[in-house]
């Protein structure tokens, strides 16, 4: 299975609570850091909505 590495480019801060849950439950906490997830339906639906706040490489 391949991964994806996700990267925090855009702070949660103001958003909406279900943007911010999302973020968090992507395992991201600090701008710039970058977490690597399985290439998942439910892991592209996650990045699809918060999409604007995040850098994702294949």
């Amino acid at each position: 299975m391949s991964t994806l590495k996700i990267k925090l480019i855009k702070s949660p801060i103001g958003k909406t609570p279900k943007h911010r849950k999302t973020v968090k439950a992507l395992g991201l906490r600090k701008i710039g850091q970058v977490v690597e997830k399985n290439d998942t339906p439910q892991i592209r639906g996650m990045i699809k909505a918060v999409d604007y706040m995040l850098e994702v490489e294949e």
